[in-house]
C-alpha cells in the first residue's frame, strides 16, 4: 500500500472488509458512488486523488461486483471501472430481454448473443485488469481477495481466494479470469471457460456467476475476516448493493399457477434471487455481528447507501440495461446518495458516517491516474 502522511488514531487499528455485490450493468452505480464519495475526502484533505482499494484488508466481490472490487485491489482509478460499462456494456450485453416477446427471440438466437458478449468483456477485462494475478495483488498491495463463483463440474461454490491463510490454489488465477468467471450469469452470459493456471496440457474450468449463491457476499467476507484478523482486531464490514430495485409483487391465487413463459423463460428468476439474497444475507450478517461482539469479537457491518430507491428509477434497474439512458440515471442516482452519505459523514451523531469518514481520512493516497503494474507473465 501507498502510505500516506495522516497520522493513526488510537486503538488497534480494525481489520476493514469491502463487500460489493453482483448486478450487471448495475455495477456502474457502484463504482460513480465509490468514485463520488472518495472525490468527497479527496478535496476535503487536500489531496489529488485518493486510494480506495488500499484502505481494505480484504475485498470481496461478485459478479459485476467482482469488477470493482479487482479493479480497486489493483489501484486502479474508479473512473476507469465507470468507463467499461458505458464504452462496452452495449457490446457484453448485446440483447436486452424486455419481455416474454424478446425472452423467446433470445431462446431462439441466444448462442449469437452470449458469445458475442463474452467475446467483449474478456477484451474489457484485459484491458482494464491487465494479466495481475491473484497472488500479485497480496504481495504487491497487502490486500487479500475472495470472489464468488460456481464450479460447473461439481455444481458447487468455489471461492477465487488469496488470504494469508487460503494456501496457492488460486495464486496464479489472473483477475480478469477471476471476474469472468464470477460474472457468468446463467441465461444473460456464457459460462467461463478459463485456463487452469496450476494444469499443464491446456486444461480449462468452467464456472458459473456466484451470484447463484452469493450475490451479496458479505457473509463471505465476514468468515475469511474472522480467520485472518488478530483476535484482539475489531473487525468492519462496509457493504455496498448495486441500487437494487424495490421488489415485491401482489399475486393472487389465480396468477400462482407460474410457469416458464412467465418467467420469461429465466430472466426475471435472477432479479428475485439477488432481492431475497440481498436482505437475507445482510440481516444474517448483522445478527452474527451482534452474537460475535457479545461474545467479545467486536464485529461492525454497514451496509450503505440506507434509502429507497426512487420509484422513478424502476425503468432502469435491469440487469442488461445498456442504454444511454439507464446508464445516466444510475450514475445520477450514485452521486446523489454518495453526497447524502457525505452529509452523513459530517454528522458526529451519526455512528454509521462516522465509521464511513474513519474510513476514509485513513485511506492512503494515489496518483491520479492509479497505479501501475508491469506485466507478471
Amino acid at each position: 500500500m501507498i502510505e500516506d502522511d495522516k497520522p493513526q488514531g488510537d486503538g488497534p487499528r480494525p481489520y476493514r472488509v469491502l463487500s460489493l455485490d453482483g448486478g450487471g450493468m448495475r455495477g456502474i452505480y457502484t463504482a460513480a458512488f465509490l468514485d463520488r464519495l472518495v472525490t468527497h475526502f479527496a478535496l476535503t484533505r487536500k489531496k489529488d486523488a485518493l486510494d480506495l482499494g488500499g484502505g481494505f484488508d480484504l475485498i470481496t466481490g461478485t459478479s459485476t461486483g467482482a469488477i470493482v472490487a479487482c479493479a480497486l485491489a489493483i489501484g486502479k482509478p474508479l473512473s476507469d471501472v465507470m468507463a467499461l460499462y458505458e464504452k462496452h456494456g452495449a457490446a457484453i450485453f448485446p440483447h436486452r430481454i424486455k419481455g416474454t416477446g424478446s425472452a423467446i427471440y433470445r431462446a431462439l438466437r441466444g448462442r449469437t448473443f452470449v458469445r458475442a458478449g463474452d467475446r467483449a468483456l474478456r477484451n474489457a477485462l484485459h484491458d482494464v485488469l491487465g494479466d495481475v494475478t491473484m497472488l500479485d495483488v497480496f504481495e504487491r498491495r497487502g490486500i487479500s481477495l475472495s470472489i464468488p463463483s460456481v464450479l460447473m463440474k461439481t455444481h458447487r461454490a468455489w471461492v477465487f481466494k488469496k488470504t494469508p491463510k487460503s494456501g496457492v490454489r488460486d495464486d496464479k488465477y489472473p483477475l480478469a479470469d477471476v471476474c469472468l468467471a464470477s460474472s457468468a450469469a446463467p441465461i444473460y452470459r456464457s459460462l467461463a471457460s478459463i485456463d487452469d493456471p496450476m494444469a499443464t496440457h491446456g486444461l480449462k474450468q468452467v464456472f458459473a456467476d456466484g451470484g447463484l449463491w452469493a450475490n451479496n457476499p458479505i457473509l463471505v467476507g465476514l468468515l475469511d475476516a474472522l480467520m485472518v484478523a488478530e483476535r484482539d482486531q475489531p473487525i468492519e464490514i462496509f457493504s455496498l448493493g448495486t441500487c437494487s430495485r424495490p421488489e415485491g409483487e401482489h399475486i393472487d391465487g389465480a396468477h400462482a399457477h407460474r410457469s416458464i413463459l412467465g418467467w420469461k423463460l429465466g430472466a426475471d428468476v435472477a432479479p428475485l434471487s439477488i432481492s431475497a439474497q440481498e436482505f437475507a444475507y445482510d440481516n444474517m450478517a448483522r445478527l452474527l455481528s451482534n452474537v460475535l461482539t457479545d461474545l467479545g469479537r467486536p464485529v461492525r457491518t454497514l451496509r450503505f447507501p440506507k434509502k429507497d430507491v426512487p420509484a422513478e428509477m424502476m425503468p432502469f434497474l435491469a440487469l442488461d440495461d445498456t442504454r444511454k439512458g439507464a446508464i445516466a440515471r444510475l450514475v445520477q442516482q450514485a452521486c446523489s446518495d454518495a453526497d447524502i452519505t457525505k452529509s452523513s459523514c459530517d454528522d458526529p451523531r451519526n455512528p454509521d458516517g462516522q465509521m464511513v469518514r474513519s474510513l476514509m481520512m485513513d485511506l492512503p493516497t494515489m496518483p491520479v491516474d492509479g497505479l501501475t503494474w508491469e506485466s507478471t507473465r
